[in-house]
């Protein structure tokens, strides 16, 4: 993981705002329609969320306890929405799809192997904690 590289690119996709997250979820509803029922119809407040949890990731991401304390309670909060663990792969090729979309020439190989390193760690942790979470 390159925190250099990921906090780089996310300051070129950090001023798309809102039309990140809106893109983030036509990519995931196109790729993954089965997810779209996890959703309220309208994402307004789950855009700004998901805006502010990436920016909360990027901002803390070299302070371990930090990202693995808001990861864990973000995997926990899923488990409520009905969230599966075998979602995450579609969610990850959805935020690095639109990363590099957003991202333009700020994208390389190297930002998205970096890029690849978090998701790995954001959907183990908040695998992990969704799972614990879930009612026996």
């Amino acid at each position: 993981m390159d925190p250099v590289l990921v906090k780089r690119s996310f300051a070129v996709v950090e001023p798309h705002g809102p039309a990140v997250a809106e893109y983030f979820y036509r990519h995931l509803f196109e790729h993954d329609p089965g997810v779209r029922g996890l959703f309220a119809e309208h994402l307004d407040e789950q855009r700004d969320r998901l805006f502010a949890a990436l920016g909360a990731l990027v901002t803390h991401l070299e302070d371990t306890d930090t990202v693995l304390g808001l990861l864990r309670d973000l995997g926990a909060r899923h488990a409520r929405y009905g969230a599966l663990v075998e979602h995450f792969p579609a969610v990850g090729a959805s935020l690095l799809a639109t990363l590099a979309h957003y991202a333009g020439d700020a994208w390389t190989a190297e930002t998205e192997a970096a890029w690849t390193a978090v998701y790995a760690v954001v959907s183990d942790t908040m695998g992990a904690a969704l799972t614990e979470a879930r009612p026996a």
